[in-house]
């Protein structure tokens, strides 16, 4: 039934009489039968885990296209009536990779979550600890692309948009997250969009184009938004029928 591995599986199930439950296990991982998965401390199967990639894929994938097509809308307009389709093509695959380039972080913030808890034994020490992690990222955002990009005697100011649009945009979509669940996961939400957000990003910042920086910041906010915004709801099986009541 249950075989020790690398699967992202961490559960034990004990069962009562004809009532099964299913409890963590702190520390060690497992390969569960029935393929279970524990996503974020919440046990879900695997058509949920198979929902969560395909939509956040569709999601931050059309949100990368738009996004593309509303910044260069002629000269897409131009390829199309040319007939030429390299260019959607071209716009599809790196919106695409953006996505699942999200879709990577997201799994990789709910390990390093984890670990977090565990290393520091208490919510609120993990949770200052983000909130440094956060003003620090967002420091380095501006200081060094303007250390790279600007030129002799320009102004910090035209490099303040681009984390000030994020932070504010996280902080949005933090302020959702506790209403829609509880104020604890604030901090929690606003680092994952803040510096999980930014480190997924850096490829793009390593160049002072606004269109690539748009491009690409659009699929991996609204992927993320999906993400983090989707996973509490995950254990509520929206997929099977309530039992009917006699």
């Amino acid at each position: 039934m249950r075989q020790k591995g690398s699967c992202i599986s961490l559960a034990r199930m004990e069962s009562s009489g004809n009532e099964k439950k299913w409890n963590l296990v702190p520390g060690v991982w497992y390969n569960v039968g029935w393929h279970l998965y524990n996503i974020g401390g919440r046990i879900v199967n695997t058509r949920k885990v198979v929902f969560l990639f395909y939509s956040t894929f569709i999601i931050g994938t059309t949100a990368g296209v738009l996004m593309g097509l509303f910044l260069d809308f002629g000269t897409h307009m131009q390829d199309l009536r040319e007939g030429n389709l390299g260019g959607m093509f071209m716009l599809f695959v790196g919106a695409g990779i953006w996505t699942i380039i999200s879709q990577m972080g997201f799994f990789a913030y709910l390990t390093i979550h984890r670990f977090g808890l565990g290393i520091f034994k208490s919510t609120q020490l993990w949770n200052r600890v983000q909130v440094v992690l956060i003003a620090f990222v967002l420091f380095d955002l501006v200081f060094f692309r303007h250390l790279a990009f600007a030129d002799d005697g320009e102004s910090f100011v035209g490099y303040l948009i681009l984390p000030l649009f994020l932070l504010g945009y996280s902080v949005i979509v933090s302020y959702l997250k506790a209403k829609d669940t509880n104020f604890t996961a604030f901090i929690p939400t606003l680092f994952f969009m803040v510096v999980v957000t930014t480190i997924e990003w850096i490829p793009a910042l390593r160049e002072n184009d606004p269109t690539f920086l748009w491009t690409a910041l659009v699929p991996l906010l609204v992927a993320n938004t999906w993400q983090i915004m989707v996973l509490h709801r995950l254990h509520q099986q929206p997929n099977k029928k309530e039992p009917k009541k006699a």
